[in-house]
C-alpha cells in the first residue's frame, strides 16, 4: 500500500502551508485586540481566494475548490496550526446547505461559496445540546408562513454571519430553516466571553414571532436531524485533522525551545524527562494523524453512514484528547515562557480545551462509539479499510 501524498495532495498540503503563513501573521493582533478588523479580514478573504481554498468542502461547478474529504483533512491539519481559531476565516458551509432548492442555492450557498455571505449553525440551547429532544425553538406554520420562536446559544461565527442554519421544532418533528440576522425579531441577547481568544463571537440570540416563508425551509420537516447529524460527522473529522495540526506546531516549538534552552551546562532537550515529554507528543501526533486519514479517505469511499458516524467519533475523541495532552506538555517544557499570552503555546493550551466540547463532547463520542458496538459489534469500528463495503 502506498501511504505517500499524491503529487495533488503534495501540491494543496503545500497550498494551504503557504496560506497558513499569511493568516499567522495577524495570530498577536487577534489576541490583543479579540478580533481583526475588518480590513484584515478583507484582505484574507481576497488570500483565500487567490490560493484557490474557499469553500473547499463544496462542489467545483458550484464555485468551490470541490475537494474529498481526506484533502480537506489535508488542508484543516495546516489550518490546525494557527491560533485565535484564525482557521475559521477560511469559510466552509454548513453541509447542511447541499440540501437547498435551486432557488436556496442562488440566495444563500453561492454567495457564501464567494465568500459574500457567511452561515451560522444554531443547534444549541439552554436545555438541549447533545440531545436534540430538548429543543424548545418552535415552528409553527399559520397560513403560507412559518412563525419562529426561542433561543439558541453558543452560535459560532454568530456576529460575523449574516444567516442562521436553525434547527426547531415542528410539532415534534426537528427542522432546519434558512434565517435572515437581518428579520424582525432576531436580538442578540448576549456575547459571553469565553477561556479562548477567538476570531469571531459566540453569540446568544432570540428569535421573538420571526416570519419565514416556505423557502426558508431546508429539505423536509422532520428532516432537520439528519441533515445536521451529517454536518456533525464531517466536522468531527476536521476537528480531528486541526487538532493534530495544533499538536504538531506546538511540538515542533517546544523542540526548538528544548534545543536552545540551556540548564545545567547542556540543553534541556539532553534531559530525559523532556525528551519523554517529546516522545509522547510525537506518539500523539503521527498516530492521529494516521488515523484522521484513514477515515477521512474511507468516507470518500462511502462507507456505511453509520460505521463512519461511530470512526468520525473515535477520530475527533483521540486526536482533541491526545492535543491536549500534547500541547500541555509543550507548555510545561517552555516552563514559565509557556504561560505568556504572546507565546502560541500558551493560546493553543487555552483553545484546545473547547475541542474536546463543542461538536459533542468526550463522553458523547464514547457513547456513540459504545451505542455502534452494542447495535453492531466491534468490528465495524476496528475494521481496516477494505473490510467493509460501502454504503
Amino acid at each position: 500500500m502506498d501511504f505517500t501524498y499524491t503529487p495533488r495532495q503534495r501540491e494543496l498540503k503545500e497550498r494551504a502551508a503557504s496560506l497558513t503563513k499569511v493568516i499567522m501573521e495577524h495570530e498577536l493582533d487577534n489576541e490583543l485586540n479579540n478580533g481583526l478588523s475588518d480590513e484584515v479580514h478583507a484582505q484574507l478573504r481576497q488570500a483565500i481566494l487567490d490560493h484557490g481554498l474557499q469553500a473547499i468542502n463544496m462542489p467545483a461547478e458550484w464555485g468551490g475548490a470541490g475537494l474529498t474529504v481526506l484533502e480537506q483533512a489535508i488542508v484543516q491539519e495546516e489550518l490546525g496550526r494557527l491560533t485565535g481559531a484564525l482557521w475559521d476565516v477560511l469559510w466552509r458551509p454548513a453541509n447542511a446547505l447541499r440540501a437547498c432548492t435551486p432557488e436556496q442555492r442562488e440566495r444563500y450557498l453561492l454567495p457564501e461559496i464567494r465568500g459574500v455571505r457567511r452561515d451560522a449553525v444554531a443547534v444549541t440551547e439552554e436545555h438541549a445540546g447533545s440531545d436534540p429532544q430538548g429543543l424548545a425553538t418552535k415552528a409553527r406554520k399559520v397560513g403560507d408562513k412559518w412563525i419562529l420562536d426561542g433561543e439558541k446559544w453558543f452560535v459560532t461565527v454568530g456576529d460575523a454571519a449574516d444567516f442562521f442554519v436553525l434547527l426547531a421544532d415542528v410539532d415534534g418533528r426537528p427542522t432546519t430553516f434558512l434565517v435572515d440576522k437581518d428579520l424582525p425579531g432576531v436580538e442578540v441577547k448576549r456575547i459571553p466571553r469565553y477561556t479562548h481568544t477567538f476570531v469571531y463571537e459566540h453569540p446568544e440570540f432570540t428569535f421573538t414571532g420571526v416570519e419565514l416563508g416556505d423557502d426558508c425551509r431546508l429539505g423536509e420537516v422532520g428532516q432537520g436531524y439528519d441533515l445536521i447529524r451529517d454536518w456533525f460527522v464531517e466536522e468531527r473529522l476536521m476537528i480531528g485533522a486541526r487538532t493534530v495540526g495544533a499538536a504538531a506546531r506546538a511540538t515542533e516549538l517546544a523542540a526548538e525551545h528544548a534545543n536552545n534552552r540551556e540548564q545545567f551546562g547542556q540543553p534541556i532537550s539532553h534531559f530525559q524527562l523532556v525528551q519523554a515529554m517529546l516522545a509522547d507528543n510525537v506518539v500523539d501526533v503521527v498516530t492521529n494523524r494516521n488515523f484522521v486519514y484513514q477515515v477521512a479517505w474511507e468516507a470518500d469511499q462511502g462507507i456505511d453512514r453509520k460505521a463512519l458516524h461511530a470512526k468520525a467519533a473515535v477520530a475527533k475523541l483521540a486526536a482533541s484528547e491526545a492535543a491536549n495532552r500534547a500541547v500541555d506538555r509543550a507548555l510545561q517544557i517552555f516552563g514559565g515562557r509557556g504561560y505568556m499570552r504572546e507565546n502560541p503555546v500558551e493560546r493553543l493550551w487555552r483553545e484546545l480545551r473547547v475541542d474536546r466540547i463543542w461538536e459533542g463532547t468526550s463522553e458523547i463520542q464514547r457513547l456513540i462509539i459504545g451505542n455502534e458496538i452494542a447495535k453492531r459489534g466491534v468490528h465495524a469500528v476496528l475494521s481496516y479499510p477494505g473490510e467493509l463495503g460501502t454504503a
